[in-house]
């Protein structure tokens, strides 16, 4: 059995009995408690379980990691998905952009290109994007979260709505095996529903640690996408549903 298979079984029983010590581990996987320590410490750094003493339980669904603590994890990884995203933006399009780092990472990605419209509910973003003279940077209104600079709510919504655009860039939290995108805020969630709403592509970017995370508000299916764009191949149910739906899938 690889490490990826096993790491996805673990995940399985984690989320099936909310918690499962390395001894019920070792014995079930027939492996040393090591192997098993090396596994549940692999995806807790990725953000899909919880670490404790003497085995691991299933990810808070009511809380994001840290902003701080965000903005660097997987840092390679979203770099290589920006890169990648940007090359099919062209010159001269319009696009939305919202919360997340990394969708801030595709924006100093987008610094090469030249005169972009951007709408976005990201405080980090625009200012990224505002060093660019021929960009035209539009910040929609609303209550600004302090800890991530991310622009929610009602008015937020009425604004996006004024609007339609080439493209709209979205990032996500977590992407449930059956393709549901999950996030923590749901005034965040209505905005980048919005967001999809007015755009006539969906640019959708996530890394490998976003698959089975949990979160506790459905922001929509990935089948709304028209480009996913990660750093691993996703699982098979998961592949099977870009397939059916002709997303078309980045994997760099």
């Amino acid at each position: 059995m690889t490490q990826r298979r096993r790491q996805d079984l673990i995940l399985e029983k984690v989320q099936a009995t909310g918690f499962v010590t390395i001894d019920e581990l070792v014995e079930h996987f027939q492996v040393t408690p090591q192997t098993i320590r090396r596994d549940l410490n692999q995806l807790a750094q990725d953000n899909k379980l919880r670490r404790h003493h003497g085995g691991a339980g299933v990810e808070s669904s009511t809380e994001n990691t840290a902003y701080q603590a965000r903005k660097i994890m997987d840092l390679d990884a979203k770099e290589k998905i920006a890169q990648q995203l940007v090359k099919i933006i062209p010159d001269g399009a319009s696009l939305f952009i919202n919360i997340g780092t990394t969708t801030e990472t595709i924006a100093r990605a987008l610094l090469n290109h030249n005169n972009l419209r951007v709408v976005t509910n990201n405080l980090h973003v625009a200012s990224i994007l505002c060093a660019k003279e021929d960009f035209t940077v539009i910040v929609a209104g609303g209550e600004v979260r302090n800890r991530d600079g991310g622009i929610v709510g009602e008015a937020t919504r009425d604004f996006i709505n004024q609007f339609q655009m080439d493209f709209g860039i979205i990032g996500i939290s977590g992407i449930h095996s059956d393709g549901t995108l999950l996030d923590f805020d749901y005034r965040e969630v209505r905005v980048a529903q919005t967001i999809i709403a007015n755009s006539r592509q969906v640019l959708l970017a996530a890394d490998h640690s976003k698959f089975g995370r949990n979160a506790m508000v459905r922001l929509g299916n990935i089948v709304q996408a028209d480009h996913f764009f990660t750093d691993q191949t996703p699982p098979a149910e998961i592949r099977q549903q870009l397939i059916d739906h002709q997303v078309e899938l980045h994997v760099v």
